[in-house]
């Protein structure tokens, strides 16, 4: 649902099969060349960057692990790169960014696009900020942080969560920062192009780890 400032979609991860490591990402672009110049990614072209992308990905992620995506998955044609999501490893939950085709703020075709989506193997679908427990203590999750762009003008304010002091886990960014505040950005520009264990970012949370881990 869309984050008005006064109330989140909620999700637990209590009770997460004993052996299940949970995973963070978000901004993966499958398919978009464009991205490869704007982020300065180390790939010839959109084709090099898919294969980098999935072996990365199902280089850490086992099949019985669950991964949250923040946003923006793919792009391109859609017909092409969207069914890449079918080789990559774990359960899929899907925080709904505003270049996937399901995102709430394109408004027409919402139904449908979320029924491709699923098609693809995403299990959930959430919209707006979702809170999830990382570390011991209730986080947000959401495409976008409370402030700050990938572009020197903030776009989508109506759509960002209301920074009430939690931290929050959030794409959008692409490699603007990795820690700032106490926002994380789990974009793949700054995690090495694959996705992050819950206990680093944890790890962040409680103090533990420096933000340049």
């Amino acid at each position: 649902m869309r984050d008005d400032g006064n109330e989140v979609g909620v999700r637990s991860a209590v009770g997460q099969p004993r052996g299940m490591t949970r995973w963070f990402t978000a901004d993966l672009h499958l398919g978009h060349t464009n991205i490869i110049r704007y982020c300065d990614r180390p790939f010839a072209d959109a084709d090099e960057m898919n294969a980098a992308l999935v072996d990365r990905w199902n280089d850490v992620v086992r099949p019985a692990d669950e991964v949250w995506v923040l946003g923006d998955v793919a792009l391109g044609r859609i017909a092409d790169t969207l069914p890449q999501v079918r080789r990559l490893h774990g359960r899929k939950v899907l925080v709904a960014g505003n270049h996937d085709r399901c995102w709430a703020g394109h408004r027409k075709g919402l139904e449908r696009w979320t029924k491709e989506y699923r098609s693809v193997g995403f299990a959930e679908i959430h919209q707006g900020a979702v809170e999830v427990e990382l570390g011991g203590r209730p986080v947000l999750a959401c495409h976008f942080p409370y402030r700050g762009d990938s572009q020197d003008e903030e776009r989508h304010v109506g759509y960002r969560p209301a920074d009430r002091g939690r931290w929050l886990l959030h794409g959008h960014v692409h490699d603007r920062w990795k820690v700032e505040g106490h926002q994380i950005n789990v974009g793949v520009d700054v995690w090495g192009y694959r996705p992050v264990p819950d206990e680093v970012l944890a790890g962040i949370v409680n103090g533990m780890a420096p933000p340049s881990v």
